[in-house]
């Protein structure tokens, strides 16, 4: 099935991992979440990419909005929710709490990512929103390529 929109997301991701590789190849494992953070958004400004940082997550319960308390950690061109760890190891909270984001979000990708990894091809997950209709066979995993 050729779908524009998946291919999108999945060439969005790919710019999206590339600048995240760039990040961890640069400034290594073992820092905060928040100077990643700082790094990843600087290093998407510069792919020309818009990112926006903490934005707002609407929880609503009974069509009733019970506020915004929670925050994606960044949107990357308003499609692509990124929640950033520096752990030890990802666990299954983690997938559920960026999955729970992303339902709320009303967006359909999003990528989990856990700096504090010796490779960071271990600490990415690629989740999507269960919520929301998607060809997950357009969305190809992440392969770094010459350019990086």
């Amino acid at each position: 099935m050729d779908d524009p929109v998946n291919q999108q997301h999945a060439h969005l991701t790919e710019r999206i991992l590339a600048c995240a590789f760039d990040v961890h190849t640069r400034v290594g494992p073992g820092l905060l979440e928040s100077t990643y953070k700082v790094c990843l958004l600087h290093r998407l400004a510069r792919e020309g990419l818009t990112a926006e940082d903490e934005v707002p997550i609407a929880i609503e319960f009974d069509g009733q909005a019970i506020g915004t308390g929670y925050r994606a950690d960044v949107v990357v061109e308003k499609k692509v929710l990124l929640e950033l760890k520096a752990v030890d190891a990802l666990l299954p909270i983690h997938v559920v709490q960026a999955l729970t984001y992303l339902k709320h979000s009303k967006l359909d990708v999003a990528l989990l990512i856990n700096f504090n990894v010796q490779s960071l091809r271990q600490g990415i997950r690629r989740l999507y929103n269960p919520t929301r209709p998607c060809d997950r066979t357009l969305l190809t995993p992440f392969t770094r390529s010459s350019r990086l």
